[in-house]
Protein backbone atom coordinates (compact mmCIF):
# COMPACT_ATOMS: atom_id res chain seq x y z
CA UNK A 1 0.00 0.00 0.00
CA UNK A 2 1.65 3.11 -1.33
CA UNK A 3 1.17 6.08 0.69
CA UNK A 4 -2.06 8.00 1.36
CA UNK A 5 -3.59 4.64 1.78
CA UNK A 6 -3.29 4.13 -2.02
CA UNK A 7 -3.48 0.14 -3.28
CA UNK A 8 0.12 -0.55 -5.31
CA UNK A 9 -0.89 -3.07 -8.32
CA UNK A 10 1.54 -5.79 -8.28
CA UNK A 11 2.69 -7.06 -11.34
CA UNK A 12 3.10 -11.19 -11.87
CA UNK A 13 5.82 -12.63 -14.50
CA UNK A 14 3.72 -15.18 -16.38
CA UNK A 15 6.32 -17.55 -16.04
CA UNK A 16 6.70 -16.68 -12.45
CA UNK A 17 5.50 -19.97 -9.79
CA UNK A 18 2.67 -18.08 -7.75
CA UNK A 19 1.64 -21.00 -5.83
CA UNK A 20 3.00 -20.11 -2.05
CA UNK A 21 3.09 -23.50 -0.81
CA UNK A 22 5.12 -22.13 2.17
CA UNK A 23 2.51 -19.72 2.71
CA UNK A 24 -0.08 -21.73 2.82
CA UNK A 25 1.43 -24.53 5.36
CA UNK A 26 1.65 -21.53 7.78
CA UNK A 27 -1.77 -20.43 7.44
CA UNK A 28 -3.20 -24.10 7.42
CA UNK A 29 -0.59 -24.80 10.43
CA UNK A 30 -2.58 -25.19 13.18
CA UNK A 31 -4.92 -27.55 11.88
CA UNK A 32 -2.39 -30.02 12.24
CA UNK A 33 -1.41 -28.97 15.69
CA UNK A 34 -5.55 -29.64 16.59
CA UNK A 35 -5.62 -32.81 14.87
CA UNK A 36 -3.13 -33.49 16.99
CA UNK A 37 -4.83 -32.27 20.21
CA UNK A 38 -7.78 -33.58 19.63
CA UNK A 39 -6.42 -37.54 18.41
CA UNK A 40 -5.05 -37.53 21.72
CA UNK A 41 -7.20 -35.99 24.36
CA UNK A 42 -9.91 -38.91 22.77
CA UNK A 43 -7.34 -41.33 23.60
CA UNK A 44 -6.55 -42.46 20.18
CA UNK A 45 -3.28 -43.47 20.35
CA UNK A 46 -3.46 -44.84 23.83
CA UNK A 47 -6.45 -47.19 22.35
CA UNK A 48 -4.40 -48.30 19.56
CA UNK A 49 -1.39 -49.12 22.25
CA UNK A 50 -3.70 -51.49 24.27
CA UNK A 51 -4.95 -53.15 21.32
CA UNK A 52 -3.18 -56.86 20.16
CA UNK A 53 -4.28 -55.98 16.56
CA UNK A 54 -4.97 -53.23 14.63
CA UNK A 55 -8.64 -51.58 14.89
CA UNK A 56 -11.28 -50.08 12.39
CA UNK A 57 -12.74 -46.57 12.63
CA UNK A 58 -16.00 -47.94 13.38
CA UNK A 59 -14.35 -49.79 16.76
CA UNK A 60 -12.10 -46.30 17.53
CA UNK A 61 -15.15 -44.58 17.34
CA UNK A 62 -17.57 -46.44 19.59
CA UNK A 63 -14.44 -46.94 21.80
CA UNK A 64 -13.36 -43.01 22.45
CA UNK A 65 -17.35 -41.94 22.44
CA UNK A 66 -17.23 -39.84 18.71
CA UNK A 67 -19.15 -40.11 15.65
CA UNK A 68 -18.06 -42.95 13.23
CA UNK A 69 -17.95 -39.99 10.23
CA UNK A 70 -16.02 -37.47 12.33
CA UNK A 71 -13.35 -40.29 13.51
CA UNK A 72 -12.62 -41.43 9.69
CA UNK A 73 -11.84 -37.76 9.27
CA UNK A 74 -9.58 -37.93 12.10
CA UNK A 75 -8.10 -41.01 11.62
CA UNK A 76 -7.34 -39.56 7.81
CA UNK A 77 -5.79 -36.86 8.77
CA UNK A 78 -3.50 -38.78 11.18
CA UNK A 79 -2.51 -41.39 8.97
CA UNK A 80 -1.03 -38.08 6.14
CA UNK A 81 0.46 -37.13 9.25
CA UNK A 82 2.32 -40.35 9.51
CA UNK A 83 1.07 -40.52 13.50
CA UNK A 84 -0.81 -43.93 11.96
CA UNK A 85 -0.53 -46.52 10.07
CA UNK A 86 -3.28 -47.69 7.57
CA UNK A 87 -3.86 -51.50 6.95
CA UNK A 88 -5.99 -52.72 3.75
CA UNK A 89 -6.96 -56.68 4.03
CA UNK A 90 -9.33 -57.92 2.02
CA UNK A 91 -11.12 -54.38 1.27
CA UNK A 92 -11.82 -53.74 5.51
CA UNK A 93 -9.09 -50.67 6.62
CA UNK A 94 -7.78 -50.85 9.89
CA UNK A 95 -5.76 -48.31 12.03
CA UNK A 96 -2.43 -48.87 13.75
CA UNK A 97 0.26 -46.65 16.18
CA UNK A 98 3.15 -45.79 13.88
CA UNK A 99 6.42 -45.80 15.84
CA UNK A 100 6.61 -42.23 16.41
CA UNK A 101 2.94 -42.58 18.15
CA UNK A 102 4.04 -44.94 20.23
CA UNK A 103 6.78 -43.63 21.94
CA UNK A 104 5.91 -40.37 22.12
CA UNK A 105 1.98 -40.06 22.07
CA UNK A 106 1.05 -42.87 24.38
CA UNK A 107 0.84 -41.89 28.06
CA UNK A 108 2.50 -44.86 29.21
CA UNK A 109 6.06 -44.46 27.80
CA UNK A 110 8.75 -43.37 29.08
CA UNK A 111 9.42 -40.73 26.48
CA UNK A 112 5.32 -39.29 26.39
CA UNK A 113 4.95 -35.86 24.84
CA UNK A 114 1.29 -36.18 25.79
CA UNK A 115 1.48 -34.01 28.95
CA UNK A 116 3.34 -31.53 26.93
CA UNK A 117 0.39 -31.62 24.44
CA UNK A 118 -2.44 -31.28 27.09
CA UNK A 119 -0.83 -27.97 27.91
CA UNK A 120 -0.08 -26.67 24.91
CA UNK A 121 -3.91 -27.44 23.65
CA UNK A 122 -5.42 -26.18 26.92
CA UNK A 123 -3.24 -22.99 28.17
CA UNK A 124 -0.90 -21.89 25.32
CA UNK A 125 -3.07 -22.28 22.58
CA UNK A 126 -5.67 -20.23 24.53
CA UNK A 127 -3.08 -17.55 25.58
CA UNK A 128 -1.76 -17.30 21.64
CA UNK A 129 -5.77 -16.63 20.83
CA UNK A 130 -4.33 -12.82 22.01
CA UNK A 131 -0.76 -12.99 20.28
CA UNK A 132 -1.81 -9.37 18.56
CA UNK A 133 -2.49 -8.33 21.91
CA UNK A 134 0.80 -9.00 23.50
CA UNK A 135 2.58 -7.86 20.41
CA UNK A 136 0.71 -4.66 20.59
CA UNK A 137 0.59 -4.01 24.73
CA UNK A 138 4.01 -5.69 25.17
CA UNK A 139 3.12 -7.82 27.64
CA UNK A 140 1.31 -11.06 28.89
CA UNK A 141 -1.90 -11.61 28.09
CA UNK A 142 -2.73 -14.48 31.20
CA UNK A 143 -5.70 -12.13 32.23
CA UNK A 144 -7.81 -12.13 29.00
CA UNK A 145 -7.23 -15.30 28.17
CA UNK A 146 -8.16 -16.79 31.78
CA UNK A 147 -9.33 -14.00 33.57
CA UNK A 148 -6.70 -13.94 36.08
CA UNK A 149 -4.05 -11.35 37.52
CA UNK A 150 -0.69 -11.72 35.79
CA UNK A 151 0.87 -8.80 38.55
CA UNK A 152 2.37 -11.96 39.98
CA UNK A 153 3.30 -14.52 37.14
CA UNK A 154 3.89 -18.04 38.79
CA UNK A 155 0.41 -17.06 40.52
CA UNK A 156 -1.15 -17.06 37.47
CA UNK A 157 0.67 -19.81 35.89
CA UNK A 158 -0.35 -22.14 38.92
CA UNK A 159 -3.59 -20.67 39.38
CA UNK A 160 -5.11 -24.32 40.69
CA UNK A 161 -3.81 -27.25 41.42
CA UNK A 162 -4.54 -28.56 38.50
CA UNK A 163 -2.93 -26.16 36.58
CA UNK A 164 0.04 -26.49 38.23
CA UNK A 165 0.30 -30.33 37.85
CA UNK A 166 -0.29 -29.82 34.58
CA UNK A 167 2.48 -27.51 34.20
CA UNK A 168 4.89 -29.77 35.82
CA UNK A 169 3.41 -32.67 33.93
CA UNK A 170 4.80 -30.32 30.96
CA UNK A 171 8.09 -29.77 32.22
CA UNK A 172 8.72 -33.46 33.35
CA UNK A 173 7.74 -34.78 29.60
CA UNK A 174 10.45 -32.02 28.23
CA UNK A 175 12.98 -33.33 30.34
CA UNK A 176 12.15 -36.62 29.42
CA UNK A 177 13.14 -35.82 25.65
CA UNK A 178 16.18 -33.71 26.17
CA UNK A 179 17.31 -33.82 29.92
CA UNK A 180 20.16 -35.72 29.34
CA UNK A 181 21.61 -33.87 26.48
CA UNK A 182 21.54 -30.57 28.42
CA UNK A 183 23.09 -32.07 31.59
CA UNK A 184 26.05 -33.62 29.53
CA UNK A 185 26.96 -30.75 27.79
CA UNK A 186 29.67 -30.06 29.89
CA UNK A 187 31.60 -31.95 32.42
CA UNK A 188 29.53 -31.68 35.35
CA UNK A 189 31.16 -33.99 37.22
CA UNK A 190 33.89 -31.52 39.21
CA UNK A 191 30.82 -30.51 40.52
CA UNK A 192 28.99 -33.24 43.88
CA UNK A 193 26.62 -30.59 45.60
CA UNK A 194 23.74 -29.07 42.99
CA UNK A 195 20.98 -26.90 43.47
CA UNK A 196 18.36 -27.09 40.89
CA UNK A 197 16.50 -23.60 41.03
CA UNK A 198 12.99 -24.19 39.84
CA UNK A 199 13.50 -27.91 39.87
CA UNK A 200 10.43 -27.94 39.68
CA UNK A 201 9.54 -31.68 39.34
CA UNK A 202 12.97 -32.99 39.52
CA UNK A 203 13.11 -34.71 35.95
CA UNK A 204 16.48 -32.66 35.66
CA UNK A 205 17.59 -33.82 39.15
CA UNK A 206 16.97 -37.32 37.87
CA UNK A 207 19.16 -37.12 35.26
CA UNK A 208 21.61 -35.05 37.00
CA UNK A 209 22.33 -38.58 39.48
CA UNK A 210 22.27 -40.57 36.70
CA UNK A 211 24.94 -38.91 34.46
CA UNK A 212 26.93 -37.89 37.61
CA UNK A 213 27.07 -40.87 40.40
CA UNK A 214 28.79 -39.27 42.87
CA UNK A 215 26.62 -35.43 43.43
CA UNK A 216 23.39 -34.71 45.12
CA UNK A 217 20.61 -32.39 44.46
CA UNK A 218 18.41 -30.24 46.26
CA UNK A 219 15.26 -28.83 43.68
CA UNK A 220 15.07 -25.73 45.43
CA UNK A 221 11.13 -24.35 44.58
CA UNK A 222 8.22 -22.62 46.00
CA UNK A 223 6.33 -24.79 49.05
CA UNK A 224 3.27 -25.64 46.87
CA UNK A 225 5.66 -26.90 44.28
CA UNK A 226 7.68 -29.06 46.02
CA UNK A 227 4.71 -30.72 47.79
CA UNK A 228 3.07 -31.55 44.37
CA UNK A 229 6.69 -33.17 43.42
CA UNK A 230 6.99 -35.33 46.32
CA UNK A 231 3.09 -36.47 45.84
CA UNK A 232 3.47 -36.96 42.12
CA UNK A 233 6.96 -36.93 40.83
CA UNK A 234 9.86 -37.74 43.10
CA UNK A 235 9.85 -41.23 44.76
CA UNK A 236 11.07 -40.72 48.86
CA UNK A 237 13.48 -43.73 48.53
CA UNK A 238 15.66 -41.19 45.96
CA UNK A 239 18.46 -40.97 49.09
CA UNK A 240 20.38 -38.13 46.53
CA UNK A 241 17.58 -35.87 45.73
CA UNK A 242 16.33 -33.80 48.21
CA UNK A 243 14.31 -30.64 48.77
CA UNK A 244 14.44 -26.97 49.78
CA UNK A 245 11.01 -24.44 50.30
CA UNK A 246 11.56 -21.55 49.06
CA UNK A 247 11.57 -18.15 46.78
CA UNK A 248 14.65 -17.72 44.67
CA UNK A 249 14.04 -13.65 44.88
CA UNK A 250 13.26 -13.43 48.47
CA UNK A 251 14.73 -16.38 50.44
CA UNK A 252 18.22 -17.61 51.14
CA UNK A 253 19.61 -19.97 48.64
CA UNK A 254 21.02 -23.66 49.96
CA UNK A 255 25.06 -23.23 49.10
CA UNK A 256 26.20 -25.52 46.58
CA UNK A 257 28.90 -25.75 43.80
CA UNK A 258 26.75 -26.46 41.05
CA UNK A 259 23.60 -24.15 40.79
CA UNK A 260 21.06 -25.09 37.46
CA UNK A 261 18.69 -22.48 35.68
CA UNK A 262 16.69 -24.73 33.12
CA UNK A 263 14.06 -22.61 31.78
CA UNK A 264 14.27 -20.25 34.27
CA UNK A 265 15.72 -16.84 32.96
CA UNK A 266 13.86 -16.64 30.11
CA UNK A 267 10.91 -16.07 32.20
CA UNK A 268 12.33 -12.61 33.39
CA UNK A 269 13.47 -9.57 32.51
CA UNK A 270 17.13 -8.79 31.93
CA UNK A 271 17.27 -7.00 35.03
CA UNK A 272 15.25 -9.72 37.34
CA UNK A 273 17.90 -12.32 36.05
CA UNK A 274 20.90 -10.00 37.01
CA UNK A 275 19.26 -9.64 39.98
CA UNK A 276 19.09 -13.71 40.43
CA UNK A 277 22.08 -14.20 38.90
CA UNK A 278 23.52 -12.38 41.50
CA UNK A 279 22.21 -13.69 44.29
CA UNK A 280 22.90 -16.95 42.94
CA UNK A 281 26.91 -15.75 42.77
CA UNK A 282 26.92 -15.30 46.40
CA UNK A 283 25.78 -18.02 47.80
CA UNK A 284 27.92 -20.36 45.74
CA UNK A 285 30.85 -22.21 46.45
CA UNK A 286 34.59 -20.27 45.06
CA UNK A 287 35.03 -22.34 42.25
CA UNK A 288 31.73 -23.30 41.51
CA UNK A 289 29.41 -22.77 38.83
CA UNK A 290 25.98 -22.12 37.27
CA UNK A 291 24.51 -23.91 34.47
CA UNK A 292 21.66 -22.21 32.26
CA UNK A 293 19.59 -24.52 30.07
CA UNK A 294 17.25 -22.18 27.44
CA UNK A 295 16.83 -22.24 23.63
CA UNK A 296 19.31 -20.17 22.17
CA UNK A 297 18.77 -17.65 19.40
CA UNK A 298 21.64 -17.33 16.77
CA UNK A 299 24.18 -14.23 17.42
CA UNK A 300 21.87 -12.34 14.87
CA UNK A 301 18.76 -13.43 16.33
CA UNK A 302 18.12 -14.63 12.66
CA UNK A 303 16.95 -18.57 13.91
CA UNK A 304 16.20 -20.84 15.06
CA UNK A 305 12.63 -20.51 14.29
CA UNK A 306 11.73 -22.98 17.33
CA UNK A 307 13.27 -20.16 19.63
CA UNK A 308 12.05 -17.33 17.87
CA UNK A 309 8.94 -18.75 18.48
CA UNK A 310 9.49 -19.49 22.05
CA UNK A 311 10.19 -15.87 22.69
CA UNK A 312 6.85 -15.07 21.27
CA UNK A 313 5.38 -17.28 23.63
CA UNK A 314 7.63 -15.90 26.54
CA UNK A 315 5.55 -12.26 25.16
CA UNK A 316 2.60 -14.27 25.72
CA UNK A 317 2.71 -15.81 29.39
CA UNK A 318 5.80 -14.29 31.01
CA UNK A 319 7.91 -11.01 31.54
CA UNK A 320 10.66 -12.62 29.18
CA UNK A 321 12.20 -13.52 26.27
CA UNK A 322 14.67 -15.75 24.37
CA UNK A 323 18.04 -14.81 23.83
CA UNK A 324 21.22 -15.30 22.58
CA UNK A 325 24.29 -16.79 24.21
CA UNK A 326 26.32 -13.69 24.01
CA UNK A 327 22.66 -12.08 25.98
CA UNK A 328 22.99 -14.87 28.12
CA UNK A 329 26.97 -14.31 28.59
CA UNK A 330 26.45 -10.46 29.42
CA UNK A 331 23.54 -11.00 32.26
CA UNK A 332 26.24 -13.49 34.13
CA UNK A 333 29.19 -11.04 33.85
CA UNK A 334 27.01 -8.56 35.39
CA UNK A 335 26.54 -10.88 38.22
CA UNK A 336 30.12 -11.96 38.69
CA UNK A 337 30.69 -14.77 36.69
CA UNK A 338 33.66 -15.86 34.65
CA UNK A 339 34.57 -17.71 31.76
CA UNK A 340 31.11 -18.20 30.62
CA UNK A 341 30.80 -20.76 27.37
CA UNK A 342 27.90 -22.37 25.28
CA UNK A 343 27.29 -25.67 23.65
CA UNK A 344 24.64 -26.20 20.67
CA UNK A 345 22.80 -29.75 21.71
CA UNK A 346 21.44 -29.86 18.64
CA UNK A 347 17.96 -30.60 20.51
CA UNK A 348 15.54 -27.67 21.60
CA UNK A 349 17.62 -26.58 24.36
CA UNK A 350 21.11 -26.01 24.86
CA UNK A 351 23.23 -25.25 27.72
CA UNK A 352 25.31 -22.33 28.65
CA UNK A 353 28.30 -22.67 31.66
CA UNK A 354 29.76 -19.70 33.91
CA UNK A 355 31.56 -19.85 36.97
CA UNK A 356 32.96 -18.58 39.82
CA UNK A 357 36.81 -17.77 40.64
CA UNK A 358 38.16 -19.72 43.34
Amino acid sequence: MADGGKMVPIKVSPTADVYPKRIMEYIEGFLISKTLFTSCELGVFELLLGSERSLSAAEISQAVGASLDGTERLLAACTGMQLLNRHQDDGKVSYSNTEQARLFLTRSSPLSLYQSIHYHSKTIYLCWHYLTDAVREGRTQYEKAFGVSSGDLFEAIYRSDEEMVKFMQLMHSIWNICGKDVVTAFDLSPFKVICDLGGCSGALAKHCTSAYPECTVTIFDLPKVVHMSKEHFIKEDDQRISFHEGDFFKDSLPEAELYILARILHDWTDERCVELLQRIYKACKPGGAVLVVEALLSEDGSGPLTAQLYSLNMLVQTEGRERTDVQYAALLTAAGFTNIRHCLTGKIYDAVLGHKKA
